[in-house]
């Protein structure tokens, strides 16, 4: 049986913040930094490192307002995709990774990109597991959503309370499954646990009218695909119902040193098809240059 190195469960100060991370594999390996997403925490890739952990460091931190990390109140940190990203520079400044791969998933890409912008030097490659920068990539899921973005009143915004509800929490995992025995509870339920924070229902109101300034990103995320063509893998479920696939195809076009892998499951790949995406991440990564 192959060795698999221990996972640590480590906490560190960044941009004034507590931030936790997991963390495993030699600290001399090239790094892997797991971004995660919405409603979720580093948690989702508990049985990723595991798999890849022997070969390369992984590093994965919950994001502000999220997991295990501080939440600090929006009256002191305004919960902006722009804060998120300047705390995770942080993060990677205070762990001095000078050269890593990103694997970006869900709210994880835009932060992700936003790394890769302004440290184009440190990215060996990109993993994007349904991490969209596409507006084709966005389904019509994301409706109530951008009615929010083009009227932000106070009716809009209260319909989008429906997404940090235990329904549509278990939904995110359940929906394009079709063997859902293969869900763990535990996903869903420790999600929802710390959506249920007081205050933490605004802050995700927040990020959710504040993603309209990353689709205006897209087109920088876009020409720095062109321009740094870094090597890029697209691990996407093809029946996520908020992602589609048209946005894992179009890396493909901006890139020519994308490859895009599908899986049929839905917007959560790894609780259903985690062993199959981390083959297809130790064989992406054997060609990288570190």
């Amino acid at each position: 049986m192959t060795q698999r190195n221990p996972i640590h469960y480590r906490t560190t100060q960044a941009d004034g913040l507590n931030i936790f991370y997991r963390d495993a594999g030699a600290p001399e390996a090239p790094v892997i930094l797991l971004l995660h997403g919405f409603p979720t925490s580093s948690f989702m890739f508990r049985d990723l490192i595991p798999a890849v952990s022997d070969r390369y460091r992984v590093i994965a931190p919950d994001l502000p307002g999220f997991g295990y990390s501080a939440m600090p109140p929006r009256e002191q940190y305004p919960y902006t995709f722009d804060n998120l990203a300047r705390t995770m520079q942080s993060f990677v400044d205070t762990l001095k990774l000078k050269r890593f791969a990103i694997y970006v998933f869900d709210y994880g890409a835009p932060v992700g990109y936003r790394l890769a912008l302004a440290n184009p030097e440190k990215i060996a490659a990109i993993i994007s597991q349904n991490g969209n920068a596409y507006e084709e990539g966005l389904s019509e899921g994301w409706a109530p959503i951008q009615r929010y973005w083009q009227d932000p009143t106070a009716v809009n915004r209260e319909a989008l309370r429906q997404f940090i509800t235990l329904q549509l929490t278990r939904f995110q995992y359940e929906e394009g499954v079709t063997d859902k025995s293969l869900i763990a509870p535990e996903t869903y339920t420790l999600d929802q646990y710390f959506l249920d924070r007081p205050g933490n229902a605004d802050i995700q109101l927040d990020l959710m009218g504040d993603y309209k300034n990353n689709v205006a990103l897209y087109p920088a995320f876009q020409k720095y695909f062109r321009d740094k063509k870094p090597p890029m893998l697209a691990t996407w479920g093809n029946k996520d119902p908020f992602f589609l696939p048209a946005g894992a195809e179009a890396y493909k076009r901006d890139n020519p040193n994308a490859t895009v892998h599908f899986y049929d499951t839905g917007h959560f790949a790894l609780e259903t098809h985690s062993a199959e995406i981390a083959g297809a991440i130790i064989n992406f990564l054997k060609q990288v240059p570190w």
